[in-house]
């Protein structure tokens, strides 16, 4: 009898013990996190994961679990959710030994086997990346960084004086958030390439590269949810669907301007400049690496800072207590010497003293999170036991921990009963020094913490600061234009 027909005869056997053996594998998985409650279903299958990463409000379903289900929730087989602070911080801690999840980290891998920062689960390539590039992101070794921001800005401000301006005889509208996209995109090509796309100078998106980021974005996730991701990463199907540097348009465009860049500088002498790229170099980052955290800085460096950029600007706009009030401390800094008045750029020293100013951005920031993402840690091998609520909780090895972001920033016994409203004055009326610091230290997990923190952090929030004042600032001069 042939191999086959052996196959044949013995198939329902065969299916039968298939059948056991699944069920064995899904009754272990579900054992190992039974002590983790979470929506129906959650502990034997993807199913409700899958369709909170497609839908449109995955941060609100996040903390809706933690709200329901506790500080540590069970959100599939595998996978937990916490929004405990102290949890996060645990796990990212400089020595713990917690590692990116592969699934999550794929999601940020552009290129073909090749990781960048983010994407990196190797710890030891990944700790002496960040070595690399820290000094490149602080003004020590890029001494160009502060003016690179303010000429962008300025630039931002002569694009509505010009344009945009309403009369009497006509009116004017433009989507300020857009432009305040063209902005941090220029500003990030600017200070990591040392040239940007021209999207302020254009008035477009050049390239079409926020279109095409917005279609990848969507594309990951939908591969993400659906569990195929790690299949898209092989080399050949990565190139049917992944953009290339032969595009004329697109992601790939970019791409390819990167890379022009990248290369022209590295036929000159870097040892005499002082920006980003230099210091990259200086370090020991070769082409491809250089290329594949160019592509890191567009996506992670210009988007989340575009956002919170737009999302403080709109509880100003909406709150007339809090606009009247941020408008005052502006015209009053300017009066008293404390700010340059326009054109002049607010320097990031002086932005630093204004209480209020960045009370409000701390305030943007914290109702609405640039980033709601899962950044999801493996615990390591062997389990580890965390504290939670006084309690001790043992996490069992493999197991996936994401971050509920929404639900750790929304987090009344932090931010008191009025957690999801926006008010700046909670940051300057607190008089429990402790509870003041908890509040901060809850709010510094926006950018990650210990050896996962964004190294942009000193640039975006040099960026969002002056670009709240002077937009404020400006406001003056367009109502008295107009």
């Amino acid at each position: 009898m042939s191999l086959l027909s052996m196959l044949i005869h013995s198939r329902w056997p065969l299916a039968l013990a298939a059948l056991v053996v699944y069920l064995a594998y899904k009754v272990k998985g579900y054992y190992r996190l039974r002590h983790f409650k979470g929506p129906p279903g959650s502990g034997w299958l993807e199913l409700w994961h899958s369709s909170a990463m497609l839908g449109d409000n995955l941060h609100l379903r996040y903390k809706d679990v933690c709200d329901k289900y506790g500080t540590i929730a069970r959100i599939g087989p595998n996978d937990l959710i916490t929004c405990s602070r102290e949890v996060l911080s645990h796990m990212s801690a400089v020595r713990s030994p917690y590692t990116r999840a592969s699934w999550f980290a794929m999601a940020f891998r552009f290129q073909p086997g090749r990781d960048n920062l983010f994407s990196e689960t190797n710890e030891e390539i990944h700790s002496r990346r960040r070595q690399q590039m820290a000094p490149g992101y602080s003004g020590k070794e890029n001494l160009e960084l502060e003016g690179g921001v303010d000429t962008y800005i300025e630039k931002l401000i002569y694009l509505i004086r010009s344009k945009y301006l309403s009369t009497p005889e006509h009116a004017v509208s433009f989507d300020l958030g857009i432009k305040l996209q063209y902005l941090a995109l220029d500003v990030i090509n600017s200070v990591g390439l040392g040239d940007s796309l021209g999207n302020l100078d254009n008035d477009t998106d050049e390239y079409a590269y926020i279109q095409s980021l917005e279609e990848g974005v969507h594309m990951g996730i939908f591969f993400s949810a659906i569990g195929l991701l790690s299949i898209m990463q092989a080399p050949w199907i990565f190139r049917l669907f992944a953009p290339s540097e032969k595009d004329g348009m697109g992601f790939g465009r970019v791409m390819r301007h990167a890379r022009t860049r990248i290369e022209a500088r590295l036929r000159q002498d870097t040892e005499t400049r002082s920006d980003m790229l230099a210091s990259f170099v200086r370090h020991g980052l070769g082409t491809e690496e250089l290329v594949g955290e160019a592509i890191l800085q567009l996506i992670a460096g210009s988007d989340t800072t575009a956002t919170a950029i737009r999302s403080t600007m709109l509880y100003l706009l909406t709150h007339p207590r809090v606009y009247a009030k941020l408008q005052a401390a502006v015209d009053a800094a300017v009066a008293e010497g404390k700010a340059p008045p326009a054109p002049g750029i607010i320097s990031d020293a002086e932005a630093k003293s204004l209480p209020y100013l960045q009370a409000c951005v701390k305030e943007g920031m914290r109702i609405h999170p640039p980033t709601t993402g899962p950044f999801s840690k493996r615990v390591p091998d062997g389990g580890d036991t965390v504290m939670v609520a006084g309690k001790l909780v043992f996490l069992p090895g493999g197991a996936n921990v994401s971050s509920s972001a929404y639900a750790v920033l929304m987090n009344k016994d932090v931010y008191g009963q009025d957690a999801d409203e926006f008010r700046p004055e909670r940051w300057l009326l607190e008089k429990n020094e402790e509870k003041l610091a908890v509040m901060h230290r809850t709010h510094d997990l926006i950018f990650g913490y210990g050896r996962y923190q964004c190294l942009g952090k000193p640039i975006a929030l040099m960026e969002i600061h002056k670009t709240v004042f002077e937009v404020w600032c400006s406001a003056r001069t367009f109502l008295v234009l107009t």
